[in-house]
């Protein structure tokens, strides 16, 4: 059996406010919350995957997992990069949607070689791109 990768199954960022990060990937960009651990970190479903935002000074005392061996730790020291894919044509409404809600677009990208991106900032100064498939040459869904 050949150990292929198949995907990404999670991506991490860290904040340290973690209430500001749940208005604003569950309120502004629409995921549910999974999982939160006050003070540690909150979890949300992205489609397949799943988008961990951590608290940086929490997570790297680290923390035992259901009394496995070693301490489990993540950490990571400035700001961070997500994309979130997402199509074409719902572009203009990611638009009205994040004006709505007083969130300024960075930068807007057509790439040379195909696709689109909207750029953004979360509450923690991670940047947050929603990109079309094509950016990467893949398959709309």
């Amino acid at each position: 059996m050949r150990a292929d990768v198949s995907g990404v199954l999670e991506t991490c960022l860290y904040a340290d406010d973690l209430a500001a990060a749940e208005r604003f990937y569950a309120g502004i960009i629409g995921l549910e919350v999974y999982a939160r651990q006050a003070g540690r970190h909150v979890f949300f479903r992205c489609g397949r995957g799943m988008l961990l935002v951590f608290d940086p000074g929490a997570t790297q005392r680290g923390q035992e997992i259901a009394g496995e061996r070693g301490q489990l730790r993540h950490g990571a020291v400035g700001a961070g990069h997500v994309a979130f894919r997402v199509e074409e044509a719902a572009l203009g409404s990611w638009r009205e949607r994040l004006g709505g809600a007083g969130i300024q677009l960075e930068a807007e990208v057509r790439w040379p070689k195909g696709g689109r991106s909207l750029y953004l900032r979360d509450p923690a100064g991670n940047s947050v791109e929603l990109a079309t498939p094509a950016v990467w040459g893949l398959p709309a869904d």
